[in-house]
C-alpha cells in the first residue's frame, strides 16, 4: 500500500525509543508515528472497498441500469434501497456462499437491515418479468458469481444483450423475451452451455446472423430450451445449432433464415417442439422431420417442399422471367427463386397468347364482376377495384412487405403509374379450392365501412394460385410498427391518437358482428392499419374462412403465442365475436401498455392491482408524457379504458361485452380537453356517436 512506505520514513530516531528485548526487535519497524497511524486508517476503506458486496453492486449499477432515463422511479427497483430490508427488495432471491438460500419467510428477516451490508450473501435470481422496465442491460449482470436465473421478459428494455453476460460462471436459465433488444446475439453467450439450461429471447429486434460458439467442438448438452423467434436473425439457418443433441425446443419462427434446412438436424432425436414457421427457408425437408406439424414449417418460400408440408418436392429447370403471372404458375412448381430485395417479380412482358372466356361472368354477383378470364386463371373485381385488369395484376412489380404463416404480402406497382396496391399470396396447400373461396371473397368483399380495409379484387389461376388485392397502406403505418418499431422522428402516440385508433378498430369489429353476421377471426396489432390522420383501418377479415383446417390451426397457433387467443377458443371453427372482444381487449392493454402481448398482459396489469404498484408503471411512458399537465379527467379517462380492456379480457366468454357495448364505452371516455383539440383530431363525421357503428335496437 502507498501508506506504508510514507509512514516508514516519518519514524522517529531508534535511539528516542526505549530499549526492547531482544525479541522484540522487529516490533521496533511496525511502530508508526501517530500521522502514519491515522493515514493507514484513512488507506484501509480502499482496500476493503474492491471486494464489495453482490448487493452494493446491484445498488450502483443493476438498479440504473435497468432503470432508464425515465423521470419517475420504477415501483419495484425502488425497493432496492439501504433503508429497505433484504427481504423485501422485489424480484431477488439471495443464498449464502454455502448455497443454503436466504430464508425471507420470518418476521425478523424481513425487518433486518444488516442483511443488505452482509458481504457473504450472493444473489441468487432475478425476477422481474412485466415489471415496465424501461432501461437497459447492464454488462455487470456478468460479474454475480452465484447468478443463477434472469427473467426479465415482457419489459421495454433496449439496447443490446451485453457481451459479459456471457461470463456469468452459474447461469443456468435467462429469459428476455418480448422486449426491445436490439443488435447482433453476442458469441459469448454460448460460453454459459456447461450449465445454461433455458435460452429465450423470443420477441425483440435482434439482428444479424446467429453466430457460433468460439469452441469448434460446443455442444451445449445442458441446453434444453432455446427460443430465438420473432426477431430479424437473417443468414443461413445456424447449422451448429444441429450439435446441440440435448435441445428439446428449438423456435426459429419469424426472422429471415433463408436456404436449406440441414439434414443434420433430423438427428436431434431428443427435439420434441420446433418452429421454423415464417422464414424463407427452402429445398427438401429432411424426411425424419416428418413428425412434426405442418405448422412448424408454413410460411417459408414457395420451394420448400416435402412432409409434413402437402407441396410435393418436383425437380426445378431454373429461373422464371415472366411477371406475377409467372411468378404465382412458378410458386405451385416449386421453380422459382424470390430475390433478396424484391419479390421475384421481372419486369418483362407475359407474352403467352391470351384467350377470352365468354362465361366469365356466369358466376358473377351483382356486386363483383370479371375483369378477365382466360388461360392464367380469372380475376374477381368488386366495389372500388373496376380500374383494374388482369393484365395490370398480372405484370404488376414490387417487393415482400410482409409474410404470415398463410400468406406473404407484396406492395406492388402497376404498369403506367397506375398507383399502387397490395396483393395477398394465399400459399399453396393453405387455401381451399377455387369454387369454396368465390362465395367466401364475395361475403368479404360485400363489407363497407370505413375502418375496414376493402376487398378490390380476387384473382386465382388454373393451376390454384390465389391472390386477394386491396389498397396499400405502407407496413410502418400498421399499429404494431407505431407501437414497437417506432423511429425516433416519428409522431408522438399521445391518449387522443391512441383513443382514435382504438374506437376505429372497435367501430369496425361492431360492424362486422351487427350487421354481417361475422367474426373477424384475427384482431391484431399487425392488422390495424393507421393513416395519416390516425384513423384506424382494420385488415384481413375472415380472410381464415378461406383455408384449409391445418392452415386456420396455424392462424390460431400463432394468435395463441403472440397472446391474442381467447382461452375458449381451440378451434377456428369456434371462433365468433366473443372471441374478438377478448382479442380487441388485448389490443387496447397493447395500446395502453406499450408493451407486445405475448407476455400475457392481463396477467401483468392483474399483478399491478394486486401490488397496487402506480398507474404510471403500468402504462406506456411515452402515452403518460402528455398528460403530466392534463387534467384529473384524462387519468380517469385512462383508467376507465384499462378497465374495459381488462373487461374485454374476462376468462368467461358470457361476461365479456359485446362490441357495441365497447364502442359506447369508448365514445363515453373520448377524450376531449379543448374543442380546438378535439376538433383537430376529429373530423365532424367522426365527432358524431354512431358514426360508424350499427344500429343495434
Amino acid at each position: 500500500m502507498p501508506c506504508l512506505p510514507h509512514c516508514n520514513a516519518r519514524q522517529p530516531p531508534a535511539s528516542a525509543l526505549p530499549p526492547l528485548p531482544h525479541h522484540a526487535a522487529p516490533l521496533r519497524s511496525m511502530m508508526l508515528h501517530p500521522w502514519c497511524l491515522l493515514l493507514l486508517l484513512l488507506c484501509l476503506p480502499l482496500a476493503t472497498a474492491a471486494a464489495s458486496s453482490d448487493a452494493a453492486l446491484l445498488l450502483a449499477k443493476v438498479r440504473p441500469a435497468l432503470q432508464g432515463q425515465g423521470p419517475n422511479p420504477n415501483a419495484q427497483l425502488a425497493t432496492w434501497n439501504a433503508s429497505t430490508p433484504l427481504c423485501l427488495w422485489r424480484g431477488l432471491r439471495w443464498a449464502w456462499p454455502d448455497a443454503r438460500p436466504l430464508r425471507c419467510d420470518t418476521a425478523a428477516a424481513r425487518a433486518n437491515l444488516s442483511l443488505a451490508r452482509d458481504p457473504a450473501l450472493l444473489l441468487l435470481s432475478i425476477r422481474l418479468p412485466a415489471a415496465a422496465l424501461a432501461g437497459t442491460l447492464p454488462p455487470d449482470l456478468g460479474a454475480f458469481s452465484a447468478l443463477a436465473s434472469i427473467y426479465l421478459a415482457a419489459n421495454q428494455l433496449t439496447g443490446p444483450v451485453p457481451l459479459d453476460l456471457g461470463n456469468a460462471p452459474a447461469l443456468d436459465a435467462l429469459d428476455l423475451s418480448s422486449n426491445r433488444l436490439s443488435g447482433p446475439l453476442p458469441t459469448s453467450l454460448w460460453n454459459l452451455c456447461d450449465r445454461l439450461a433455458d435460452l429465450r429471447l423470443h420477441g425483440n429486434a435482434l439482428a444479424g446472423a446467429v453466430p457460433p460458439p468460439a469452441g469448434p467442438n460446443t455442444t451445449c448438452d445442458s441446453l434444453r430450451v432455446l427460443d430465438l423467434g420473432a426477431n430479424r436473425f437473417s443468414g443461413g439457418f445456424p447449422s451448429f445449432l444441429t450439435a446441440f443433441r440435448g435441445l428439446r425446443r428449438l423456435d426459429l419462427a419469424d426472422n429471415r433464415f433463408q436456404g436449406p434446412i440441414p439434414e443434420a438436424l433430423a438427428g436431434m432425436d431428443r427435439l420434441q417442439d420446433l418452429n421454423l414457421s415464417s422464414n424463407n427457408l427452402s429445398g427438401q425437408l429432411p424426411p425424419t422431420l416428418a413428425r412434426f406439424t405442418e405448422a412448424a414449417f408454413l410460411g417459408n418460400h414457395p420451394s420448400l417442399c416435402g412432409p409434413p408440408l402437402r407441396t410435393q418436392c418436383v425437380s426445378s429447370s431454373g429461373l422464371s422471367s415472366r411477371g406475377v403471372a409467372a411468378m404465382v404458375i412458378g410458386l405451385m412448381a416449386a421453380a422459382v427463386v424470390l430475390a433478396s430485395v424484391s419479390i421475384g417479380w421481372a419486369q418483362g412482358r407475359w407474352t403467352s397468347r391470351r384467350r377470352r372466356d365468354n362465361d366469365a361472368n356466369a358466376q358473377g354477383g351483382d356486386d363483383d364482376h370479371d375483369a378477365a378470364a382466360d388461360d392464367d386463371g380469372r380475376l374477381l373485381v368488386f366495389e372500388g377495384g373496376e380500374h383494374l385488369t388482369l393484365d395490370e395484376v398480372l405484370n404488376a412489380t414490387g417487393q415482400v412487405v410482409d409474410k404470415a404463416a398463410h400468406c406473404t404480402v407484396y406492395k406492388a406497382k402497376l404498369a403506367g403509374g397506375g398507383g399502387t396496391i397490395e396483393l395477398r399470396l394465399l400459399r399453396e396447400g393453405c387455401c381451399k379450392d377455387a369454387a369454396s373461396c368465390a362465395p367466401v371473397v364475395r361475403r368479404i368483399a360485400r363489407a363497407r365501412h370505413p375502418n375496414l380495409v376493402p376487398l378490390r379484387a380476387f384473382y386465382h389461376g388454373r393451376r390454384g394460385e390465389k391472390l386477394l388485392v386491396y389498397d396499400y397502406f405502407p407496413r410502418t403505418r400498421t399499429l404494431h410498427g407505431f407501437l414497437h418499431e417506432r423511429d425516433a422522428g416519428g409522431p408522438p402516440l399521445t391518449w387522443p391518437r391512441r383513443h382514435k385508433v382504438a374506437l376505429g378498430a372497435a367501430r369496425a369489429l361492431a360492424y362486422l358482428h351487427a350487421a354481417q353476421g361475422e367474426a373477424h377471426g384475427n384482431v391484431r396489432s399487425s392488422n390495424v392499419l393507421v393513416d395519416d390522420l390516425f384513423v384506424a383501418h382494420l385488415a384481413e377479415h375472415a380472410v381464415d374462412r378461406l383455408l384449409v383446417p391445418a392452415a386456420a390451426e396455424a392462424v390460431l397457433a400463432a394468435a395463441k403465442a403472440d397472446g391474442y387467443k381467447a382461452p375458449e377458443l381451440h378451434s377456428m371453427r369456434r371462433c365468433g365475436a366473443r372471441t374478438d372482444v377478448y382479442a380487441f381487449g388485448i389490443l387496447l392493454l397493447e395500446l395502453l401498455m406499450g408493451r407486445k402481448p405475448a407476455a400475457d398482459l392481463p396477467a401483468a396489469v392483474k399483478v399491478a392491482v394486486l401490488e397496487e404498484t402506480a398507474l404510471e408503471e403500468v402504462l406506456d411512458a411515452e402515452l403518460l408524457k402528455g398528460l403530466r399537465t392534463s387534467p384529473a379527467p384524462a387519468e380517469e379517462g385512462l383508467l376507465q379504458a384499462l378497465k374495459l380492456a381488462m373487461g374485454c379480457c374476462a376468462p368467461v366468454a358470457a361476461a365479456r361485452p359485446t362490441m357495441a357495448e365497447v364502442v359506447r364505452q369508448l365514445e363515453d371516455s373520448r377524450p376531449s380537453r379543448t374543442l380546438q383539440t378535439r376538433s383537430a383530431l376529429y373530423s365532424p363525421a367522426e365527432s358524431r356517436s354512431d358514426a360508424g357503428t350499427p344500429n343495434t335496437a
